[in-house]
């Protein structure tokens, strides 16, 4: 341990040692005691800038002071029921927002929930009861979770994965449109992607056992990866073709943060079967939903589907005041001035440093890809990791992605103020220039 660490952090992270289980990583070694907006303070007093936003959580910010009174109101009311004894209002509320919001066509229904991966699960379930069928396709850099079945659709393995097997059963895993990363070469990606698709249908699994194709418009943890324009609309029609459920997860892409409430607006006609949905959703608190067409919800039989905690009257009263927050303060709006900001900035960041080999994003959802050579495209964790440390030293947190875990992602606050933004891009700068001079 570093001997020039304050008493206080030096504790906390002997405590973390002696009772955290070793399989929870932190990439930033500090203890954060407070925050507000888009400023995090740890147990020292120092200050720090939040370019993670909890993994894109706090799309609202820290703290927010309506998401706080929202909550205390609720507090003083009802803490629980449990939806499954006796019904309350915020559930019923919540429910009705979000099917006004979601992108899906005609009579929709919600549940709620409290996670990604158990909203995932429970779209997975809602497909094979409503078709009939038990195989699911998912695809080639995707995260959705960490449960058994998450971790089954989930593709990177280390440390996802390593140990822990056998995973969940007809799960079959599609190519994923990377522009970067081409999985074919060269040629038109989509109708490569979509092309390896049909064939998976001679040899990997029969469409007709097919119940449904989850797929993210942006992969988060893989990288922020953009696929072309075209590819969700070709894959929705595929699924179209063979009586297969599409399901969109916008855990991470939700809530403002590609610049429309829902990734899924920038193909206006895409109308998935359902739509998964957590993380900025609650402002901070636990809450996930599965939004989606009547005849699928209404599929499994009463008891199929819920959980002692899914909308809890608490988280539920923060996502309705993060619903209200984001369309009054037109917070999708913001993120996309935020993401120009910052791919102009990096792109130029680029320019001058080989070690960056790709800048991307939609809205505020942008990142930076490092490589050890722009020809060969060779990973570059090693920089990464000697980034986020600077970053940390200067006040900045940081949080990395990708397959390779050789991504810089950005997922600052929607609220963060200009002169925030340039300050944290500063500092990611300098750290890349002192990086690159020590690798």
């Amino acid at each position: 341990m570093d001997v020039s660490m304050s008493g206080a952090r030096s504790s906390s992270l002997e405590r973390r040692e002696r009772f955290v289980a070793r399989g929870v990583s932190n990439q930033n070694p500090v203890v954060i005691v407070r925050a507000e907006g888009s400023r995090m303070w740890d147990e020292d007093g120092k200050e720090y800038l939040d370019f993670a936003g909890g993994i894109g959580v706090m799309n609202v910010g820290h703290g927010h002071p309506e998401v706080v009174a929202a909550v205390k109101a609720q507090a003083e009311k009802l803490f629980h029921t449990c939806v499954h004894v006796a019904l309350n209002e915020p559930y019923l509320a919540l429910a009705e927002a979000l099917c006004r919001i979601a992108p899906v066509s005609g009579d929709k229904k919600a549940v709620l929930l409290n996670s990604g991966a158990e909203a995932v699960e429970n779209a997975v379930k809602i497909a094979r009861r409503y078709t009939g069928r038990a195989a699911v396709i998912a695809f080639e850099g995707g995260f959705h979770g960490r449960t058994m079945l998450g971790m089954s659709l989930t593709s990177k393995v280390d440390p996802y994965k390593v140990g822990f097997g056998p995973f969940v059963p007809e799960v079959y895993r599609m190519p994923y449109p990377n522009p970067y990363r081409h999985p074919f070469g060269d040629g038109d990606l989509t109708q490569q992607v979509i092309g390896f698709l049909r064939q998976a249908f001679e040899t990997y699994v029969d469409p007709k056992q097919v119940a449904a194709v989850i797929v993210e418009p942006v992969q988060g943890e893989g990288g922020f990866i953009v696929p072309p324009a075209d590819f969700l609309p070709r894959l929705r029609d595929v699924c179209r073709e063979h009586g297969m459920l599409l399901i969109v997860d916008e855990v991470q892409t939700g809530f403002g943060r590609t610049g429309r409430m829902f990734a899924a607006e920038y193909t206006p006609d895409l109308d998935p079967d359902m739509v998964v949905m957590a993380k900025s959703m609650g402002g901070g608190l636990p809450i996930s939903a599965v939004v989606g067409k009547t005849e699928v919800m209404d599929a499994p039989q009463p008891g199929g589907l819920g959980g002692t905690y899914g909308g809890n009257p608490l988280a539920c009263a923060a996502a309705l005041k993060v619903i209200e927050i984001m369309e009054r303060e037109r917070l999708p709006e913001r993120a996309r001035y935020i993401g120009e900001q910052s791919m102009q900035f990096l792109r130029e960041l680029q320019s001058r440093h080989p070690i960056i080999g790709d800048v991307r994003g939609l809205g505020a959802m942008v990142a930076m890809e490092f490589v050890k050579d722009r020809k060969t495209k060779e990973p570059y964790p090693e920089a990464v990791a000697l980034i986020s440390k600077k970053c940390l030293a200067q006040g900045l947190i940081t949080v990395k992605a990708g397959i390779y875990n050789n991504v810089i992602r950005l997922l600052s606050p929607l609220v963060i103020s200009d002169q925030e933004l340039q300050k944290g891009l500063h500092i990611l700068a300098q750290a890349v220039r002192e990086a690159e001079a020590e690798l």
